[in-house]
């Protein structure tokens, strides 16, 4: 039987270095093999380039999406010490990981982030398939803030039918899991949830 792939996920950080402190903790303690970052790992002022810094320190392979709060400075700063799949995936144990961001207060994706989608998933060799996403998708839970889901990622999600779609954005929403399909969406915030795949 081949091993599950182990991952923190988690997102709006929005700088908090304690939250990142905590969060590479929980990832040590729970030896995950990947932390995967939804977005909004800065806040609302320019980032510093450090808040990545304690996964670095402890050895942590990560991957990530900008979240309308990253701009293209801070998605290059994010860049140094961890992975942006923003438009591109990685394959990790046997498991495709396939991102849209949502960075410089883009608030909506379009038909141009769907065909990045897509090409991503035309190119995953990968049995298991997870989607990455700052936005919360049309029709999920996450809806009850009063902020509408994402259309696009909604479509993408029926029709490339990944495992797995993570998810941040709606701070209040963390931890609410739903279904597309037969997808698992899961809401994640600066808590974040160890997950197996």
């Amino acid at each position: 039987m081949m091993k599950k792939l182990k991952i923190l996920a988690a997102g709006d950080l929005h700088g908090d270095m304690g939250i990142a402190k905590k969060l590479s903790e929980k990832a040590k303690k729970g030896k995950v093999d990947l932390v995967v970052l939804a977005g909004d790992i800065y806040g609302y002022t320019p980032g510093d380039g450090k808040i990545l810094e304690p996964f670095r320190k402890a050895n942590q392979k990560i991957v990530f999406v900008p979240g309308n709060c990253e701009f293209d400075e801070e998605c290059e700063m994010l860049a140094r010490d961890g992975k942006s799949i923003h438009n591109y995936y990685v394959t990790y144990g046997g498991v495709g990981i396939a991102g849209i961001g949502s960075p410089n207060w883009k608030l909506e994706l379009d038909e141009e982030d769907l065909e990045g989608i897509k090409k991503n998933f035309e190119k995953m060799k990968a049995g298991k398939r997870i989607l990455v996403s700052h936005l919360h998708a049309e029709g999920t839970s996450a809806e009850f803030s009063g902020i509408p889901g994402d259309k696009i990622l909604k479509r993408a999600v029926k029709y490339f039918k990944p495992d797995l779609l993570i998810s941040a954005h709606i701070h209040e929403a963390e931890g609410i899991e739903d279904k597309i399909g037969k997808t698992k969406v899961i809401q994640v915030g600066r808590r974040g949830k160890i997950l197996e795949i």
